[in-house]
C-alpha cells in the first residue's frame, strides 16, 4: 500500500508524478530542482544557491512525511557539470552528519528539467 506525500512547502510537480511516495516505512522522493515553492520561480544564480534550494525543498518533502535528513539512506545527485562537484558537495554535506550520511551517487548528465544544473532525489526509511 502506498501513501502520496504532498506539501506546499516544496514545488508542485510539473508532470504526472508526486513529490514523494511512502510505501510501508520507506519514502521515495521525486527529484527536486531549484524552484522556489512560494513564487514558482527558478533560482539558479549560482550553484550554491541552486543546491541550497534543492536541499530546502527536499527538507520540506521529508518533513511532510515526518522525516528528516537523518532518515535518508540513499541519495541520487544529477548534475550538468562535474566541475561543480566540490561546491555542490559543500552545500549538500552541510545537511548531513558525516558519520551517518547516506549512500550516494553523483552523475553528470547532458540535460535536466528546465535546464537546471542539479537535481536530487532521496530514499528515506522511518
Amino acid at each position: 500500500m502506498k501513501k502520496i506525500i504532498k506539501t506546499s512547502k516544496a514545488p508542485a510537480p510539473i508532470g504526472p508524478y508526486n513529490q514523494a511516495v511512502l510505501s510501508g516505512n520507506t519514502l521515495y522522493t521525486s527529484g527536486q530542482i531549484a524552484i522556489d515553492p512560494s513564487s514558482g520561480e527558478l533560482k539558479n544564480n549560482s550553484i550554491q544557491e541552486e543546491t541550497s534550494l534543492v536541499m530546502e525543498n527536499m527538507k520540506a518533502v521529508l518533513a511532510a512525511a515526518n522525516m528528516t535528513f537523518e532518515n535518508v539512506v540513499k541519495t541520487s545527485i544529477f548534475i550538468s557539470d562535474m566541475r561543480s562537484f566540490s561546491e555542490i558537495n559543500k552545500v549538500y554535506g552541510s545537511y548531513f552528519n558525516e558519520e551517518s550520511a547516506p549512500a550516494r551517487e553523483t552523475v553528470e548528465v547532458a540535460n535536466l528539467p528546465k535546464f537546471v544544473n542539479i537535481e536530487i532525489s532521496m530514499i528515506a526509511v522511518k
